[in-house]
């Protein structure tokens, strides 16, 4: 990947964390109300699992030139993760602390982190058929 390309990721994954804040952050009363699950999983609960899934793949592909050797893969990973968790965290405390019309959820969370998690293991079964070519 070139350096045009790996600014071009960095760009979109400053847009994404932008997206995610005011996602987490606005307020989305006046729209019209969705429904209160799908397929029997809370609809707030699916939306941040969706919101958060793309975080290590865009990290990935910002900052893969640092994994060429295996144990480079797991420290990405592994820090990719614990980035994620850490922003899962701050967005839900965000809400508490900063809106009066939103709430801090530890099952957001927990739908953050699962989704930040199946992301990571996705990131290191690329990077590692990346690295064996």
């Amino acid at each position: 990947m070139g350096r045009k390309s790996r600014i071009l990721f960095r760009l979109l994954l400053l847009l994404y964390l932008a997206a995610v804040a005011f996602l987490c952050l606005g307020n989305f009363g006046r729209f019209p109300s969705v429904s209160r699950s799908f397929l029997g999983i809370p609809t707030d609960k699916v939306v941040h699992f969706l919101m958060f899934l793309p975080y290590p793949l865009l990290c990935f592909l910002a900052f893969d030139k640092h994994t060429e050797k295996r144990w480079q893969s797991i420290l990405f990973v592994l820090l990719t993760f614990i980035s994620g968790i850490a922003l899962a965290y701050a967005s839900e405390w965000a809400q508490g602390h900063f809106t009066t019309y939103r709430v801090s959820d530890p099952k957001d969370a927990t739908a953050d982190i699962l989704a930040i998690s199946i992301s990571c293991i996705i990131v290191y079964i690329v990077d590692r058929v990346k690295q064996k070519r």
